[in-house]
């Protein structure tokens, strides 16, 4: 399926819930370069990645691994999963919630992770009421030496929810640096690479 298509994709799936798609087109090749690029290029890591969409980042994290990683694509949207197994039969695609990411590692035997990409929107990371913040997710599961990457479009990223879950990010992890804008994406996006989970998000 052409960029075009998937673009059609983003755009009826936007029309339908813009606040679970929040993009209107998929992520671009620079983009998607972009947010594999902190990821481990030997051996065999493990990646987990969350929210692939159509695929654009699943692509280039098989790509930057040379498709000698164990990639684990969670993925809430039935059709889009479907889609991936298609298209990257080599890939665990796991229809299901992110935020039962620990449950989904440890059903296949998986004690700790070497990167974790996601291409989730920001009100992702919004905590349901008593539930648990999704940057604790994602540290409890990720190894010390780990990173994690995350997107925001320049247009957003000063909003007060965008704000308020950098500042969260920051919390969970000790080392955030912010890309310089990547251009050549609709719309023009940064990117989030964070090492260093802290112990205290772990409790």
């Amino acid at each position: 399926m052409s960029r075009l298509a998937d673009t059609g994709l983003f755009l009826r799936e936007f029309v339908k819930d813009p606040l679970h798609t929040a993009a209107v087109a998929p992520s671009s090749p620079t983009l998607a370069a972009a947010m594999t690029g902190p990821l481990p290029a030997a051996g065999e890591p493990v990646v987990v990645e969350l929210g692939p969409g159509t695929g654009a980042f699943t692509e280039a994290i098989q790509r930057h691994t040379g498709g000698r990683c164990r990639h684990i694509a969670v993925e809430l949207h039935p059709g889009w999963a479907e889609l991936l197994r298609e298209r990257h039969p080599g890939v665990d695609v796991v229809l299901g919630d992110v935020r039962d990411l620990a449950t989904i590692l440890a059903d296949r035997g998986v004690t700790s992770v070497d990167a974790v990409v996601s291409g989730l929107p920001w009100v992702a990371y919004v905590p349901s009421p008593g539930g648990r913040p999704l940057h604790t997710v994602i540290t409890d599961v990720l190894a010390p030496t780990g990173v994690f990457t995350q997107f925001a479009y320049t247009w957003t990223r000063w909003a007060p929810p965008a704000r308020r879950q950098l500042a969260d990010l920051r919390a969970h992890f000790a080392d955030v640096v912010i890309s310089r804008p990547v251009w050549r994406n609709l719309p023009p996006a940064v990117v989030y690479e964070a090492r260093k989970p802290q112990p205290t998000s772990r409790t």
